[in-house]
């Protein structure tokens, strides 16, 4: 009776030790389990932290991006607003499109290393797909309105090109115009003068002796048939004395007497001074012998 009594006692424990090696064993592996599955649940719950942070960065890089800056505007009547699009404000221009450019294209290149690793990660969450896709939305709305932007900026380059060679092609008529206006003026205010003795005056035909009988009794005129070459100009609206250098003179040419007056200048010298520009050079050509 007795070894019965242990045999089943024996078999008891047995069972007993062999089910709690198998609880054991279980309790272990489910531990790891656990451990392996909390492990997987935080790498996950890093990666999905580090997918918002990169979507917010892209998406704070992409609202940095402002086009208010590369605005032009050509105005009415302000060319010098309108010559500096070819200047340096249209480089300045030209070079904040750059810039703008090289940001949106990397914010492209970000959001497609993002997407490669939402793909190698299995991230295939329908938030961040969505975060995703709307950030590649605001990238093509970004390239649209910089593309608009540079289309606008060339074609008031286009414009103002075509108006600085319309100002300039006016100025230069303008010039001309002076110009004209100018060798008018100076044609009707410059006369020609000459002064010498009568037999200098002679020589270079500035004067002629006519009337008298047998050569006796003549006056002298001023002649028409003067050389240009003895002749000097003078700018009746720049200066109105003519200088002598001699300390008796007398006008042969016909000039108004009241247009002129003959006076010694500090040197003993005589000078024509014209009191009347516009009655004295009705004459063009003056002639003054001296004595």
């Amino acid at each position: 009776m007795r070894k019965s009594l242990s045999s089943v006692l024996i078999a008891a424990v047995v069972l007993f030790a062999a089910a709690s090696t198998v609880l054991l064993l279980r309790y272990r592996e489910t531990t790891r389990d656990f451990a392996r599955l909390k492990a997987t649940h935080e790498e996950v719950q890093s990666r999905y932290s580090q997918t918002l942070e990169a979507i917010a960065s892209i998406q704070d890089s992409l609202n940095a991006i402002s086009l208010g800056d590369t605005n032009v505007a050509v105005r009415t009547g302000d060319l010098q607003t309108e010559q500096g699009l070819n200047g340096p404000s249209g480089q300045e221009a030209l070079d904040r499109i750059a810039v703008l450019r090289a940001s949106i294209a990397r914010s492209k290149q970000r959001i497609r290393q993002l997407e490669a690793s939402l793909r190698l990660s299995g991230n295939r969450i329908a938030g961040l797909e969505k975060l995703v896709a709307n950030l590649k939305q605001s990238v093509a709305e970004k390239e649209q309105a910089v593309a608009e932007l540079t289309s606008r900026v060339e074609n008031l380059s286009n414009q103002v090109a075509g108006l600085e060679n319309t100002v300039q092609e006016n100025q230069q008529t303008l010039r001309e115009r002076e110009q004209t206006i100018e060798d008018k003026r100076r044609e009707n205010a410059t006369i020609y003068y000459v002064v010498g003795s009568k037999d200098a005056l002679t020589k270079v035909g500035a004067v002629v002796a006519t009337g008298g009988v047998l050569g006796m009794g003549k006056t002298l005129q001023a002649s028409p048939a003067v050389k240009d070459s003895a002749l000097t100009p003078l700018d009746t609206d720049q200066s109105s004395i003519v200088p002598i250098g001699s300390a008796k003179a007398r006008v042969i040419s016909s000039q108004p007497a009241s247009s002129y007056q003959l006076t010694p200048g500090l040197d003993g010298k005589m000078e024509l001074h014209i009191t009347d520009a516009k009655q004295f050079r009705q004459v063009k050509t003056l002639v003054i012998m001296t004595a």
